[in-house]
């Protein structure tokens, strides 16, 4: 049980520094707020998706210290002190991740909701062990779901950025 003068009894919330993009954020957090409820009703950072909330989509994919997780289902208290990159931080409409740029020269994406954690995903994947066949990539991908069926496009872009194609 928390001390009465600690900071969580008086008030319930939790002092949080997250590193996010490059920007460091003091903030003080009810010790149940997601990882993508922070970002993005705290810090107002859109780009990652709540899809289905249970970690089965991949639209909230980020990056946590270089990891791939599901913001949804990780607490941002987890974070304290962790480098966040979400797809705002991977790069800019001047500067394209690599990445970013092969989704778009193959056209990875359709509507655009699932882009963001596809991305966030396939650029960790890229410094995952990974074997060189489509099939390996589909078996990483695999917890991200695109309900317009992009796949043989993200897998291409993917394996642009690999050089397996």
């Amino acid at each position: 049980m928390p001390d009465s003068s600690s900071p969580v009894a008086a008030t319930g919330a939790l002092d949080v520094t997250l590193h996010v993009n490059g920007t460091t954020h003091a903030l003080r957090l009810d010790p149940r707020a997601t990882l993508l409820d922070t970002l993005r009703e705290t810090l107002h950072l859109t780009g990652s998706k709540k899809g289905c909330d249970h970690g089965q989509c991949g639209a909230c994919t980020v990056h946590l210290d270089g990891r791939r997780v599901n913001a949804c289902l990780t607490l941002a208290a987890v974070a304290d002190g962790c480098q966040v990159t979400t797809i705002e931080g991977l790069g800019s409409p001047e500067a394209l991740h690599p990445m970013q740029a092969a989704f778009v020269a193959h056209d990875g994406y359709q509507c655009g909701y699932c882009t963001a954690g596809q991305i966030m995903s396939a650029t960790a994947l890229v410094n995952e062990p990974c074997g060189p066949h489509d099939d390996e990539v589909r078996e990483l991908m695999s917890g991200n779901i695109c309900r317009c069926g992009a796949y043989s496009n993200i897998v291409a872009a993917i394996q642009d950025v690999r050089g397996k194609r």
